[in-house]
């Protein structure tokens, strides 16, 4: 049996309400549906893209989004086949091209500190400018296995964070943007290329914030809805950053592939800090979202990770994703003491506005960082959450999601088997 068929056939995928969750991001999966960039390459623009200005860009993708829904959704039913890439022009370019404008005053998350990241010597809030550094890229087998499968997900992880968690598991990632290795997006198309032909079941970018890095992605996802196939010189630039140091993974020609092209399901791994116009873009790039959802609509968000006006901003980005019908998985962290002022809140919004959507509920907070007693960096401001949530926190938090009829069991508990 090959990893797709395997995969295919994942007990998970015998869940009603998963299936029809991520029906979409599935079918792409397989391969038996091309992913949306490859449906995007196809709907030709009518302007230039390099000459365009944003809100050109702006005005051209909103019109041509109705063209492209409609075309997925033809292609979903089986009434047309994929065409061919336009000529000229397509929609994909012009969220390239969007991009790289919006860089320039950057507003690609809620901080829109219009900050000129084209030019080296400006940083924005994310204390970034344009170079995208990559950390490493593997196959992530810690994953909701609905996205690792058998063969991992195809996880590229980028420095730095638009967010200032003071807990974060991945400090040595989010906070230092030096770390790793600074690359461009034909490396980066080398990295989704090869990690998939590997046998990864998605691209998984993922940070830090991938968002922040939108116009390098979209420039890399670009290459390869135009038939990028990685030469010599960008798969030994990529070697530094791959890290699957347990295994060897054999590149397969046939693998990820639909109509002839390359074919891979976008995962976009995120806290969903951002702005209407980057939901827009990704709406048709993204196959499949993993929104992490942590804080409630308290002062939690600035007290922990220094963020603002973050509840309203991720409910209603959230709220976008349902009007849209999109495939989403959201995460949410439980925290201690943080169970009735983040947890309920989070869960009963939800329930009532994503009522379909699967959500991990996930135990794995562990101090970190600012919040850790062991650690020299400790700050005595985050002891509240200086430990594991206790069993009574989690137990209370599986109630409240059960009692709500959340779609969560699947995926919180699938590691002990419980639900195979």
């Amino acid at each position: 049996m090959d990893e797709t068929r395997a995969f295919d056939q994942l007990w998970v995928w015998r869940k009603p309400r998963l299936a029809r969750a991520l029906a979409w991001y599935r079918e792409v999966a397989c391969d038996r549906m091309p992913a949306k960039f490859r449906i995007a390459v196809t709907i030709p623009a009518d302007l230039d893209p390099d000459t365009a200005d944003e809100d050109a860009l702006l005005a051209e993708l909103r019109r041509l989004t109705p063209v492209f829904l409609e075309r997925r959704d033809a292609i979903r039913r089986g009434a047309v086949a994929l065409a061919a890439p336009a000529a000229g022009p397509s929609l994909l370019e012009v969220c390239v091209a969007l991009a790289r404008r919006m860089l320039t005053r950057c507003t690609f998350c809620r901080w829109e500190c219009r900050v000129d990241r084209s030019r080296p010597s400006k940083l924005g809030a994310c204390k970034l400018e344009r170079t995208s550094r990559v950390s490493c890229a593997f196959h992530h087998q810690g994953e909701e296995l609905v996205l690792r499968g058998l063969e991992g997900s195809g996880t590229i992880f980028f420095t730095s964070c638009n967010m200032r968690c003071a807990f974060c598991q991945n400090g040595d990632i989010s906070t230092d943007k030096d770390n790793g290795e600074p690359l461009g997006a034909r490396e980066l198309a080398a990295l989704a290329w090869l990690l998939r032909k590997e046998g990864c079941h998605n691209i998984n970018w993922v940070g830090g914030e991938p968002s922040i890095h939108l116009h390098t992605i979209l420039e890399a996802i670009g290459l390869l809805g135009r038939g990028f196939t990685p030469g010599e010189a960008e798969l030994r630039r990529i070697g530094p950053v791959l890290a699957d140091r347990y295994g060897w993974y054999e590149p397969r020609a046939e693998r990820g592939r639909y109509a002839g092209a390359f074919n891979a399901p976008i995962l976009w791994n995120t806290n969903l800090y951002l702005t209407d116009p980057v939901m827009e873009l990704l709406r048709v790039v993204v196959d499949v979202w993993l929104p992490d959802f942590k804080f409630g609509p308290g002062r939690c968000a600035v007290r922990l990770a220094r963020t603002p006006r973050y509840f309203e901003t991720v409910t209603h980005c959230l709220a976008r994703l349902a009007a849209w019908g999109e495939d989403v998985l959201v995460r949410h962290l439980v925290m201690p003491e943080h169970v009735d002022c983040c947890t309920r809140p989070v869960l009963a919004w939800l329930a009532a506005h994503l009522p379909e959507a699967p959500v991990n509920i996930m135990d794995q907070y562990r101090p970190d960082m600012f919040a850790d007693p062991r650690s020299p960096r400790f700050r005595p401001e985050y002891r509240e959450i200086a430990r594991r949530p206790s069993a009574r926190e989690l137990d209370a938090a599986y109630a409240w999601a059960r009692q709500l009829g959340l779609c969560f069991e699947e995926v919180s508990f699938e590691k002990s088997r419980l639900f195979a």
